[in-house]
């Protein structure tokens, strides 16, 4: 993360960062609405106090990757605004994408439990504010704090039943029903820019990677939907014409 702008709130020193770099003001975490969506919200105003002094904000760049699969997380990230694919790079070297992290979820939460290396990449997919906690910082409080720890262990259960709809997804339906479950998803977890476009933009590689296919067959799937009138694109955005269409596609 050489090329990111970062703003530290240990001591008097912030003033310089501050001024120097330019960038947005970092909010307390005590103050910040964020921890409401995440399991943050179960630490003590005291414990979200201490961690405000030692986190540290970055800025990160549509398409930059926050962390590669193999390096060792020794923090959480914290997603202020944004969005980020998370994804595994295939023994064929292409990158299956296991979940899209949004505004107010964590990254990085098994490393508080583990000291294994990631076996994810994080990669940007819009321009995004993130904020970092290190792990020494928050493991005292997984161990004082059962609230916070059940909320950590609750986040991860809900990570492991997703991935197993995905094992099952991709054994029991075909690619246009995937395809058209994720354009639904999509839509129904991100929202729409102000013409009815998906406010996501993804890549057609990036469609393939969300439901285990080739590229190839991600564009021909898309161009069916077209054909078939539930879909049609706008400059580079998709919209959905035929939510109903779509769900029934099989």
């Amino acid at each position: 993360m050489e090329n990111q702008q970062i703003i530290t709130h240990d001591n008097c020193h912030d003033l310089f960062i501050f001024a120097k770099y330019k960038i947005l003001s970092m909010s307390k975490c005590e103050q910040c609405i964020i921890k409401q969506f995440n399991s943050l919200k179960a630490l003590t105003k005291d414990e979200l106090v201490r961690i405000s002094g030692c986190k540290t904000s970055h800025t990160i760049k549509k398409g930059e990757v926050i962390f590669e699969e193999g390096d060792v997380l020794n923090g959480v990230y914290c997603i202020k605004e944004g969005i980020c694919k998370l994804s595994k790079l295939s023994e064929n070297g292409k990158d299956q994408i296991v979940k899209m992290v949004v505004k107010g979820q964590l990254l990085g939460q098994r490393s508080l439990i583990s000291e294994e290396s990631s076996n994810l990449q994080a990669t940007a997919l819009n321009d995004m504010e993130v904020c970092f906690i290190p792990k020494s910082e928050i493991f005292a409080d997984l161990q004082k704090n059962p609230k916070f720890s059940f909320e950590v262990l609750k986040d991860m259960a809900h990570d492991l039943r997703d991935s197993d709809d995905i094992i099952v997804n991709m054994a029991q339906k075909s690619v246009r029903q995937r395809l058209a479950e994720t354009l639904i998803y999509i839509h129904e977890n991100f929202g729409t820019n102000p013409d009815d476009t998906l406010s996501v933009l993804l890549s057609r590689e990036d469609y393939a990677g969300i439901v285990g296919t080739a590229t190839e067959s991600a564009i021909r799937v898309l161009s069916q939907f077209k054909k078939e009138g539930l879909i049609e694109s706008v400059g580079k955005y998709i919209k959905i014409i035929d939510f109903a269409g779509l769900e029934r596609v099989e």
